[in-house]
């Protein structure tokens, strides 16, 4: 496994995925000027036990909550994507098909897709005139990537790696960061999986929750029996203390009728019903606010027209057709028809 990892093609495919859609930032700019020897300088650290994990730099991203992101240095990426490239496959395995987030051929979207197919299915084996009566728990852990247990961490991922030096180079990655895992690192998106799989195998297999959904630290239950919900979150919000020293947050915990509408991803789902969140709709105006105010004349146009393609595909999966045309409308009018023309033809 480690020859695989020390692979000059595996680290080559590594690069160009780190790389890719910022290969003209400065550090990538900087590291693709002498490839050649950059690259052969990575495989001959790793397979001379001399790779050190470099220093973080962090920035804060404000979208749904304000974030602390921490990204390691360029160099340091491609060995995540190398290690990840190898490794990944081997967990992927053993995931249940109903966690979406940073999977392959999931996603957002997915999730919100499989919310409606679980409301479907319940309504027709239950005879249901309408989702009224099918209760949804949901719930998210207390500051989740800070507070994973590297240990507890290190110790499920030695059940399925059992390369000495594969799991020397994962300890060196886990302690590069004092506390939890990092934010910015793809390693740590595939670790927060696996951290949290044993939550998933619980759930679905323990309790036997057929109608289960996580996407990372966002999970939602459905059934139409409101008590045996809160049971099974007082046996969850156990399980995940004593199993992972994690917390459920108690006050971000709703178990409430769909009729009422459910909060998840980013949008408001009432059966058949898929709205926008209104603050989603807010950040995207604030968005497009600043990049309009920067822009000079012969930027408007294209910083709209690309904006709206962003935003057509997210819409896309909610009932905001008529709602994101007025938007747009008052964001652009001048601009209005050439936008629609551009969007329409993607």
């Amino acid at each position: 496994m480690y020859a695989r990892f020390c692979d000059e093609e595996n680290i080559y495919n590594a690069y160009l995925k780190a790389r890719n859609g910022r290969r003209y930032k400065d550090e990538i700019l900087r590291f693709s000027y002498n490839i050649e020897k950059n690259l052969q300088n990575i495989v001959y650290e790793l397979r001379n036990n001399k790779y050190k994990h470099g220093l973080y730099y962090e920035f804060v991203v404000n979208d749904s909550k304000k974030r602390i992101i921490r990204a390691a240095p360029f160099k340091d990426r491609i060995i995540h994507h190398a290690l990840c490239n190898i490794i990944e496959p081997i967990f992927e395995k053993s995931f249940i098909f109903d966690s979406y987030a940073c999977r392959l051929g999931k996603g957002l979207h997915k999730a919100i897709k499989r919310f409606k197919q679980f409301l479907r299915i319940i309504k027709l084996k239950n005879n249901l005139k309408d989702y009224n009566n099918i209760y949804v728990l949901k719930c998210d852990i207390v500051q989740y990537f800070n507070s994973v247990n590297k240990n507890i961490l290190f110790e499920l991922i030695k059940r399925k790696i059992k390369d000495e030096n594969i799991l020397a180079i994962i300890l060196i990655i886990l302690n590069s960061y004092e506390k939890g895992l990092p934010i910015g690192n793809l390693t740590s998106q595939l670790f927060a999986n696996i951290y949290l799989h044993e939550l998933d195998f619980y759930i679905k297999n323990e309790l036997k929750c057929k109608y289960y959904i996580r996407y990372m630290d966002d999970f939602i239950i459905f059934d139409l029996d409101k008590k045996k919900l809160w049971e099974k979150y007082g046996l969850i919000k156990n399980f995940v203390f004593d199993k992972l020293n994690l917390k459920i947050d108690d006050n971000k915990t709703k178990l409430i009728p769909i009729k009422r509408g459910i909060s998840f991803l980013g949008f408001i789902v009432f059966g058949d019903e898929i709205r926008l969140r209104q603050s989603t709709v807010k950040r995207f105006k604030k968005k497009i606010h600043k990049k309009w105010v920067l822009a000079n004349n012969d930027e408007k146009l294209a910083i709209l027209a690309i904006k709206f393609c962003n935003w057509k595909s997210y819409y896309k999966h909610g009932d905001a057709y008529i709602f994101s045309k007025r938007l747009f409308c008052k964001i652009g009018e001048k601009y209005d028809k050439d936008i629609w023309e551009f969007a329409n033809r993607r």
